[in-house]
């Protein structure tokens, strides 16, 4: 191949493929950050939607609060009288600004039920008349087409609400007849496409109320084009410009190359004496200066070079063992201590670290240290002591010893490292180059430390011990698959809620409340087998992922721990002699086989939960996913 053809290969190569490449990488990027701009602002604007939803909440419980306070309702609510109730319901829901004022029984039988159908976000109150429940309030300020409005007026975007999969309201009506997503996603309606985000509301009557916002897409599409067009003829000028800047570099090279090739060829044939005739008083011309002096630089340096080679292959042995070690305490140390014993020209070494117990212990030799143990262990004593670099020697032997510190300047010693020769003493030199790697030690032990102890916590809760909600998923996803791969092997997952725990924390403060965490999840921990994984779930719900475990043993599983709980006493500090006992509800659910997903066992395992709470508490629920 010619060169230039060469120089031709190497412009597609270097040039015209790292551009095409570049422009592809640009344009993925520029559609990335438009639709990332895009995500972004429409999860802004769900969370303005979110809390326009949380304001009418709280304006709804204001008003449940004054609602509850009426003396009128509640003497008809004492009395079982639902005619009177509902003739108050009527009075106050007008007189309030109430958009709907529901009352139900424990049946959730309407006791009283006022206002509009489309009435969303609601309050909810417990109403107690003689200390005994007598139903239960809900109230909403905000119907479901006032809050579309608002929340269109205030972001900009289309609103749908639904309830049960019916739409309440919308600021769109073709977007009535649109199946729209439970999550995040993109849909199709009257012929525009939509960014569409969702989130989900507590109804009435326990209800499921769910608000998605649309944006439109064109607006990104449009964005994404416009930016690419413009990158597009970037590239496309800075190409020509690259074109006739190679042409002109070309010709220029191949007359000067000419002039070398001759001249290379000589010295690639070992004649060192070759003369290059140089020219002018450019590169080239400095270029052939070179090729006159390195004849006769080339032998001297080809011993220089089988030297250095065999120092690189030694450096490049001990980089890798770093690399390959740079979590490991004993080969970091077995690496520091050759190092030093190379570096300084000792005999032997070696290093001790802080064990668990606070005690320094040897964990690696190098060299040979026969004969040197008195005054190594004289060293070392004196810098774990002092905490500052020492030195000891007897009438033929010397020995240096430097204590680890960490980075934080603290007085603890987090180790030693020492350092010993026969016959002679160590230089000042020596001291400033075994304090240098010594100091590198300290750094790199204190980085695994520091490593083991983000590692842990990264997958633990702090308050429990048990691991994360980061963790716990983890764990249900890795199960999932082993149990997809593996039809026989059944997955287990029981969640449990502790019952009435809100009533703890008002009733004896929140301290109470993580003691009693704290306190149940050492009953969960201690149930549980090694393979399995207890976690926290979120808040008072606990849960775990019991691997190789049936639907009946996960109910086992589950009883055993709701006996543990139940049988827990917590001493009241107001009330000496009396104690705290607190309950849990459990769902246990299974799965096995190739259709086996997470979030279907987890709402399993939810569902008989709450199927627990509602039967009663303190109590288990079996439940099953196919």
């Amino acid at each position: 191949m010619s060169f230039r053809a060469r120089l031709t290969l190497f412009f597609v190569l270097i040039v015209i493929v790292p551009m095409v490449a570049v422009t592809l990488v640009i344009f993925s990027l520029i559609s990335n950050n438009e639709q990332g701009k895009a995500n972004a602002g429409i999860a802004s604007r769900l969370q303005t939607a979110q809390n326009l939803a949380r304001e009418a909440t709280r304006e709804a419980d204001s008003a449940a609060q004054s609602v509850a306070a009426d003396v009128p309702l509640a003497t008809a609510l004492r009395s079982g009288n639902r005619a009177a109730a509902q003739r108050r319901a009527a009075v106050l829901a007008p007189r309030r600004r109430l958009v709907r004022l529901l009352i139900f029984d424990a049946a959730h039988h309407a006791v009283a039920n006022v206002g509009a159908p489309d009435a969303i976000f609601p309050a909810t109150r417990q109403l107690l008349a003689d200390g005994r429940a007598v139903g239960t309030l809900q109230i909403s300020v905000q119907s479901g087409g006032q809050y579309a409005d608002l929340v269109q007026h205030v972001t900009g975007l289309q609103v749908v609400v639904r309830r049960r999969g019916f739409v309440l309201a919308t600021t769109d009506p073709s977007l009535a007849r649109v199946a729209l997503p439970r999550s995040n996603a993109t849909v199709r309606a009257g012929g525009v496409h939509y960014r569409a985000a969702t989130f989900s509301q507590s109804d009435f009557r326990g209800g499921l109320l769910q608000v998605t916002l649309l944006r439109d897409e064109a607006r990104t599409n449009v964005s994404v084009r416009s930016s690419r067009l413009l990158v597009a003829a970037i590239l496309l000028g800075f190409f020509l410009l690259a074109v006739a800047f190679a042409v002109a570099v070309s010709r220029s090279l191949q007359r000067q190359v000419a002039s070398f090739l001759e001249a290379a060829r000589r010295l690639g044939r070992g004649e060192f004496d070759t003369r290059v005739p140089t020219t002018g008083n450019d590169e080239f011309a400095a270029l052939g200066e070179e090729f006159n002096t390195m004849g006769a630089q080339l032998e001297r340096q080809l011993a220089e070079l089988r030297e250095e080679r065999t120092r690189v292959e030694r450096s490049m042995r001990r980089l890798g063992e770093a690399l390959g070690s740079n979590l490991d305490r004993d080969a970091l140390l077995g690496i520091v201590v050759e190092t030093a014993v190379d570096g300084v020209g000792a005999h032997g070494g070696r290093a001790s670290a802080r064990s668990e117990e606070g005690r320094l212990e040897e964990r690696i030799s190098a060299g040979s240290v026969a004969g040197l143990d008195e005054v190594l262990a004289d060293a070392e004593e004196r810098a774990a002591e002092t905490g500052r670099p020492s030195e000891a020697s007897t009438a033929d032997a010397a020995a240096m010893a430097l204590p680890l510190h960490g980075s934080d300047g603290r007085p603890l010693v987090l180790g030693v490292v020492s350092v010993g020769r026969r016959g002679r003493p160590f230089t000042g030199a020596d001291r400033e180059l075994f304090a240098y790697l010594a100091g590198q030690a300290a750094v790199s032990l204190e980085n695994v430390g520091l490593h083991e102890t983000v590692q842990r916590q990264a997958v633990t809760d702090e308050l429990t011990g048990l691991f994360n909600h980061r963790r716990f998923q983890e764990v249900l996803a890795a199960e999932i698959e082993r149990a997809r791969r593996f039809p026989d092997q059944m997955l287990g997952l029981v969640l449990l809620d502790i019952d009435n725990f809100k009533r703890v924390n008002d009733t004896h403060g929140h301290q109470m409340g993580d003691e009693v965490l704290r306190q149940v999840s050492r009953v969960l921990t201690e149930t549980s087998r090694e393979i399995d994984a207890p976690s926290r779930y979120g808040g008072e719900e606990l849960a775990v992922v019991l691997p190789g475990t049936d639907l009946e043993g996960a109910y086992d599983m589950a009883e055993r721990v709701r006996a543990g709980i139940e049988a827990l006493e917590f001493p009241l500090p107001d009330a000496p002699g009396e104690v705290l006992r607190v309950t849990a509800s459990f769902g246990a659910a299974a799965a096995a086989g190739p259709r086996t997903a997470g979030s279907a066992l987890i709402a399993a395992a939810d569902a008989a939960l709450y199927e627990a709470k509602r039967g009663g508490k303190n109590k288990t629920v079996r439940a099953g996913v196919g």
